[in-house]
């Protein structure tokens, strides 16, 4: 019994010490995360290895892990570039990003966890400087919003594409012009658009005239051919069948055939 208060002692300490081993050697990494392993005596940062996944994991305690997150991620920037005849234009966008997944060791030992800051946002103000500079400022306001997102987003792929950055999309969330060549555009685009109703109405209006025309025409051309076809022999026989129903009334009249000038019948009647 002397001797186990002795023995007690050293084995407390022992699972003490343990449990500050396996405390320090516990990592759980989170949902949408990923780890990055540094060996500090295996030659640093590991690269040749998937990247530690979500869940629990156990770690030398002198080695160390740096979590990234892995899900898609937004960062938002605002920039003042200048269009293709030198006018300062502010441009608003964001960016949809992620680090490439089987690369995240060399992302970390090349670029660090700054490498949003590092090179994701300078690439993004590059291509928009490059793309905005060759617009001018009617075109973005109106009709090319869409074209250099795209083009802002193809050209910041371009520049990340081999620093391990996965790029989903490009967003322009707002272009602001100087107040003055912005009335300046909405005074144009009103005047064109006054222009092109005024223009359609004429449109509508000649072809409602042109439609007049043709049926004006048409039936000027029914009556020439239907005065041409009335020869006197038509117009003899038509009397003719127009007198003997005439005659078949029951009014008391005369029928004299052929009495009259044109050779067509006559009726007397006491009427």
């Amino acid at each position: 019994m002397d001797r186990l208060p002795k023995i007690a002692l050293p084995a407390l300490a022992a699972i003490i010490f343990l449990i500050i081993i396996i405390s320090k050697s516990a990592i759980t990494i989170g949902s949408g995360e990923a780890g990055v392993l540094y060996k500090t005596f295996g030659g640093g940062v590991v690269t040749d290895e998937a990247p530690l996944g979500e869940g629990f994991h156990l770690v030398a305690p002198w080695n160390k892990v740096f979590i990234y997150e892995v899900r898609q991620q937004e960062v938002f920037e605002k920039m003042q570039v200048l269009s293709s005849n030198g006018l300062e234009i502010k441009l608003d966008a964001s960016a949809w990003f992620q680090p490439e997944y089987e690369s995240l060791g060399k992302l970390h030992q090349e670029k660090s966890e700054l490498y949003k800051d590092r090179i994701l946002l300078p690439a993004i103000r590059s291509a928009a400087r490059s793309v905005v500079g060759r617009y001018t400022p009617e075109q973005l306001y109106s009709s090319k919003r869409d074209a250099i997102q795209q083009e802002i987003f193809e050209e910041t792929r371009n520049i990340v594409g081999d620093q391990y950055i996965q790029l989903n999309q490009i967003l322009v969330r707002d272009v602001t012009l100087p107040p003055t060549i912005k009335e300046a555009i909405e005074r144009k685009l009103k005047q064109e658009q006054e222009s092109l109703e005024y223009e359609f109405r004429l449109i509508t209006a000649e072809k409602e005239a042109q439609k007049v025309r043709i049926e004006a025409q048409g039936k000027a051309d029914a009556n020439r051919i239907l005065s041409a076809s009335l020869t006197d022999k038509i117009l003899q026989d038509k009397g003719i069948d127009a007198t003997l129903k005439l005659s078949e009334s029951p009014n008391a009249k005369v029928v004299v055939v052929g009495s009259g000038d044109s050779g067509l019948p006559l009726i007397l009647g006491n009427n």
